[in-house]
């Protein structure tokens, strides 16, 4: 109900305080999915039948709930709660988990983490109802069954928390709440001097019974329920708060420095590097803004990455102000050993792969990530598919020496072979004069043909050509890698096509 109103862009169809309610259909017809406060009041309920609550409201305003945008904004803000605890979940279709071990004391104590944690979603327009105790059972009843919408259990006292809350909030099935109702329990606490030999004889189902013990025993930490998070947390995390949002480039500049202090204090202890590094901003209004960095190989410079980070922060929007900022590191691994560069008339010729490395990363960090890239090798029986392009590795690998002997190959290899026109010696003699990119070139000197032919081990030769391949030298000492794709007696076409594939120095 709060996120329609959140989005809705036209006035809303009641006054304050009349009823509203959402409705869905499904295999028993149109019934109610949402309710306001006024609706409650007048004892409306999710899963009433529409046309019974028509009758008791008349009038009563409707619309239809969407399922689907509203699974969208519970994940969206889901992950906005990692602000508070990198272990976060969605439960159910309108409930979060998170499991915040370790991080109240972050915001000063447990009272004041959930003090905290109400007032920021207050801010996004949501009515919260919060519950913190030693398991996940447990908080979801104090949240959605407690008296206040702020509830805490103490560190071991989820027992006596929960046993005036009723047995529906041990998440059980609605036919077994009835079931135990008849039998006279209708709080948590009558179930604890209840035998579980006894208790489960209650029950015809079976699997009701094995319910209710399950639900009791998480909800008591005697048997674990763990928490799969909506997002992986990284292992290395950097996060700082302040007391004012942050609103100005030199402010996020601030604070990125700060967090590089601490992440690379974090890698610097673990003895690794980071590959990747994430940036993010918790919006005020609920959203959140993130820049990334990827270097080429693993490192832990903080002046170096926040040089790098530098043209990026530029595109961060702080909208109404951040007012929490996070740095991940991702893709670690273990630092390589750098030697420091020897004096010109000592250094020995080649290129530095440190350098090489540096290079790439601040190309990477104006242009985009992995858009420096390097030709490596790519195992093809075609001279034309044996290289590829991908992103810088970080080193320059030695060109692999093939196993079979081959004839020389150009220096430069076109994206895509041209057409030329050629006048060759029939059956299998070179071109005595080809014409390319509009000039007709004479050849005074050629070596070839190199056949190779279709790659019949992929099971897609048919209808594919033989190849010979010709290195030519035109009058003015130009030297050409010329191909005729198909033999002119092979009868798998027409007339053979020459192309230029590549040039040679």
């Amino acid at each position: 109900m709060e996120r329609l109103k959140r989005a809705r862009t036209t006035p809303w169809p009641v006054e304050d305080g009349a009823p509203f309610v959402l409705t869905e259909t499904g295999v028993h017809g149109r019934t109610l999915a949402a309710v306001n406060d006024a609706a409650r009041a007048l004892g409306l309920e999710p899963g009433l039948r529409f046309t019974d609550a028509r009758a008791r409201v008349p009038g009563l305003v409707a619309e239809e709930i969407d399922r689907e945008a509203d699974a969208l904004a519970l994940k969206r803000l889901t992950l906005w709660m990692t602000r508070f605890s990198p272990l976060t979940a969605m439960d159910g279709v309108d409930g979060i988990r998170l499991d915040v071990t370790g991080c109240a004391h972050l915001f000063g104590g447990e009272e004041a983490f959930l003090v905290s944690m109400k007032r920021a979603l207050e801010g996004l327009g949501l009515t919260p109802r919060l519950g913190l105790a030693d398991s996940a059972g447990a908080a979801w009843a104090l949240a959605r069954h407690g008296a206040e919408p702020l509830q805490r259990a103490a560190p071991g006292k989820a027992r006596e928390a929960l046993a005036p809350l009723p047995v529906a909030a041990l998440r059980l099935e609605a036919c077994t709440v009835q079931v135990l109702r008849r039998f006279g329990l209708t709080r948590i606490g009558q179930l604890y001097a209840i035998e579980r030999a006894a208790l489960a004889r209650r029950f015809r189902n079976r699997m009701a019974a094995q319910d209710v013990l399950l639900r009791l025993d998480q909800a008591l930490c005697v048997r674990p329920e763990p928490l799969i998070p909506l997002k992986s947390p990284a292992r290395f995390t950097a996060r700082i708060s302040g007391p004012e949002p942050l609103l100005s480039l030199s402010g996020i500049e601030d604070a990125l420095s700060k967090l590089l202090a601490d992440l690379t204090g974090q890698l610097e202890q673990a003895g690794k590097g980071a590959r990747r590094f994430i940036l993010t901003g918790y919006r005020s209004d609920g959203t959140r803004a993130t820049v990334s960095l990827t270097l080429s190989r693993p490192g832990r410079d903080g002046r170096t990455i926040a040089k790098l980070f530098a043209p990026r922060l530029e595109t961060m929007d702080p909208g109404f102000g951040i007012d929490l900022m996070t740095l991940t590191a991702h893709g670690t691994g273990p630092l390589e050993a750098m030697a420091s560069a020897l004096p010109d008339g000592m250094a020995v010729p080649g290129a530095d792969s440190s350098e090489t490395a540096a290079l790439a990363d601040r190309l990477n960090a104006r242009l985009g990530d992995d858009l420096v890239q390097v030709f490596t090798a790519h195992e093809s029986h075609l001279p034309d598919h044996s290289e590829a392009l991908a992103p810088f590795p970080g080193t320059l690998a030695p060109w692999p020496v093939t196993g079979h002997r081959t004839g020389p190959r150009p220096l430069i290899v076109l994206d895509r072979p041209e057409l030329v026109e050629t006048i060759a010696i029939l059956p299998d003699g070179p071109p005595a004069r080809f014409t390319w990119r509009r000039i007709t070139r004479s050849v005074a000197r050629a070596d070839g043909p190199e056949r190779i032919g279709p790659q019949w081990w992929h099971g897609n030769a048919n209808g594919v050509r033989a190849r010979d391949y010709y290195r030519v030298e035109d009058e003015d000492g130009h030297r050409y890698w010329l191909m005729r794709e198909g033999l002119y007696d092979d009868q798998r076409g027409g007339t053979p096509r020459w192309y230029v594939c590549g040039l040679f120095p």
